[in-house]
């Protein structure tokens, strides 16, 4: 583990956010948004309307941006932002599986609100132990999303949408077309 496992999964939980635009809309209604929820284990109050949605939706490219930011200062600008918009006041909690972690903003807060700040705060971790150079685009020609790479190594370079997998079909056929002799 190279992070908390609480920063682990806000980072890739962000990450994932950001790539719900990808292909289409991939949070299209209240029933995708639960499922997301679910799946990235957030916790707290959800108001299940569709303004909550909207206010997820809006997140998506502010969270981009630190992807797309032109270098670790424009980085912590926009990661301040966020935790002044967010009134992030850092508290350790203890809930589920989990041990004690932080968590930034109350579990009262909207929805998007604890996006915002949990995410910021793994941006933070990532800025204080110098490993922004983790934050990746994926390196596939014909996709735009982002990853977070968690590896020991610093290999990662495909997002999770299967573009690795492609990737290496394509260079497999490509060998074995070079290869083959008429």
């Amino acid at each position: 583990m190279i992070f908390a496992h609480d920063t682990e999964i806000s980072l890739a939980g962000a990450a994932a956010l950001v790539n719900t635009t990808d292909g289409g809309e991939q949070l299209p209604d209240l029933a995708a948004l639960d499922a997301f929820y679910r799946t990235w284990q957030w916790t707290g109050r959800r108001a299940g309307t569709e303004a909550e949605l909207r206010a997820v939706h809006k997140l998506r490219p502010r969270l981009r941006q630190v992807w797309e930011a032109a270098g670790e200062e424009q980085i912590v600008v926009l990661v301040n932002e966020l935790l002044r918009e967010g009134r992030a006041l850092p508290q350790l909690v203890r809930h589920d599986q989990f041990s004690w972690h932080l968590h930034a903003a109350p579990s009262e807060a909207p929805l998007a609100t604890r996006m915002m700040v949990e995410a910021a705060m793994a941006f933070v971790d990532m800025i204080r132990e110098d490993e922004l150079s983790r934050l990746r685009r994926c390196a596939a020609d014909d996709c735009d999303n982002v990853l977070v790479d968690l590896s020991k190594n610093r290999s990662k370079r495909f997002c999770e949408a299967g573009c690795g997998n492609r990737a290496a079909v394509n260079a497999y056929r490509a060998r074995k077309a070079g290869r083959v002799r008429p």
